[in-house]
């Protein structure tokens, strides 16, 4: 790599050139890739209004992440082969038209419920999944072999989504409450703003972001430690590669496979399960539907949306601080499972508790989530070549999603003893 020139030898492309820009659109991209599904999950007192009967806050994320999980398990097998260009921008371009079918399904049945019209949303959230699998796996892949700083942009960015979600909610609620179809006005105005940063993110990522300095030089050097996943990013930057060349220092590189990455760090990939298998089987079905009623009626579980989604955004700026940044890797497992408390604290709280506990308890929730996610995913990727770190946060990735679904599955068990849960 020398000086850090390019992967053919020719124009030399910098090291810090760009950093900050980078590390914006990273934020971007970031929201752009939850800002739809936080959206549906933030307005779901839409969904219980149209749907009372079929759980929806339930049921969606389950069929989210059943075709999330399936895709994500397929594409990490394969992410060795597989274009990083085109997965990332395949998976904001179906972001974007699953988006946009969500308002034309709604215009269509003039906001009426009904089982066509949920099955219909079903589907429409299934591609989500899919689109999920796409750009999730495949930016923490790309971005592990370059600064900590990018990936720990992006999932801040992945928790913004949430957030502006919940606040834009809450107004919405107040501004539309007291008209007629307020709540679909709402989430009708969710889904267009939705809609239209997933286009602002295929711009970013197709023609901005591969052409920054700083991002060329880390792909540059991936490049010639053998990967294969960025010389579509690298030609789109006007980066070229020499084939025969690139083959032969290739074949001299060995790289660890999946199996032995696996193994290295089955500690890392526990953590970010459990992490998610908690969250999920808590947010957001148990904040709808077992928490009961109090003073602040039909925005009590806005409002506990709200609180776990600020939480979880400024506690992904928490590893900035050095003293509050969790790198041992025997402390980061207890910590996971200390979070394990929660259960019982939250059974507890939902049944005999008051709202100011159980806003307290979502707001350590979102604190943890944030938190051990960012610490876990800056950590992993270190000492690797630029292949292996691709393939160890695709990886990651998998077991973030894996998490995700035995949580949306587990959530179901809030539901034994409850009366007229099925």
């Amino acid at each position: 790599m020398g000086g850090g020139g390019g992967v053919d030898g020719g124009e030399p492309v910098s090291r810090h050139k760009g950093k900050f820009s980078a590390m914006v659109i990273c934020w971007i991209l970031g929201f752009g890739s939850l800002i739809s599904w936080n959206s549906m999950l933030t307005m779901g007192d839409y969904y219980y209004h149209l749907f009372p009967n079929y759980h929806p806050l339930r049921m969606l994320p389950l069929v989210n992440q059943l075709f999330s999980f399936g895709t994500t398990a397929i594409l990490t097998y394969n992410e060795s082969k597989i274009n990083t260009r085109w997965r990332n921008i395949s998976g904001y371009l179906l972001y974007f038209l699953s988006t946009f079918l969500l308002i034309v399904l709604d215009v269509a049945t003039s906001g009426r419920g009904g089982l066509g019209s949920f099955v219909g949303v079903c589907v429409i959230v299934a591609v989500f999944g899919a689109a999920n699998a796409l750009v999730q796996g495949g930016m923490i892949g790309d971005l592990s072999f370059m600064l900590p700083v990018f990936i720990q942009s992006f999932l801040a960015g992945l928790a913004a989504a949430g957030t502006l979600t919940s606040g834009l909610r809450l107004i919405t609620k107040a501004a539309f409450e007291k008209s007629e179809n307020g709540v679909r006005k709402g989430a009708m105005l969710f889904l267009a703003i939705s809609t239209f940063f997933q286009l602002f993110c295929i711009l970013l990522y197709t023609y901005f972001f591969p052409k920054l300095p700083i991002v060329k030089y880390f792909r540059a050097k991936a490049a010639l430690e053998g990967s294969k996943t960025v010389l579509g990013d690298l030609a789109a930057a006007g980066i070229g590669t020499q084939k025969e060349p690139h083959e032969d220092s290739v074949k001299q590189i060995e790289r660890l496979s999946n199996k032995q990455l696996i193994y290295q760090n089955i500690d890392y990939a526990l953590d970010l399960f459990l992490i998610y298998a908690l969250t999920l089987s808590i947010f957001p079905g148990f904040l709808y539907e077992n928490t009961g009623e109090h003073r602040l009626g039909t925005w009590y579980p806005l409002v506990l949306v709200a609180v776990f989604n600020i939480w979880d955004l400024i506690s992904r700026y928490f590893p900035l601080v050095k003293f509050l940044k969790i790198e041992s890797r025997k402390w980061l497992m207890i910590a996971t499972l200390c979070c394990f408390l929660l259960v019982p604290a939250f059974y507890f709280t939902g049944k005999y508790g008051d709202q100011g506990w159980m806003i307290l308890l979502v707001s350590v929730l979102g604190l943890v989530n944030g938190h051990l996610t960012v610490c876990v995913l800056i950590s992993a990727p270190r000492g690797y070549k630029g292949p292996e770190q691709n393939a160890l946060g695709n990886i990651l990735g998998l077991c973030i999603v894996s998490g995700i679904f035995a949580g949306v599955a587990l959530d179901w068990l809030w539901l034994i003893g409850k009366k007229n849960a099925f």
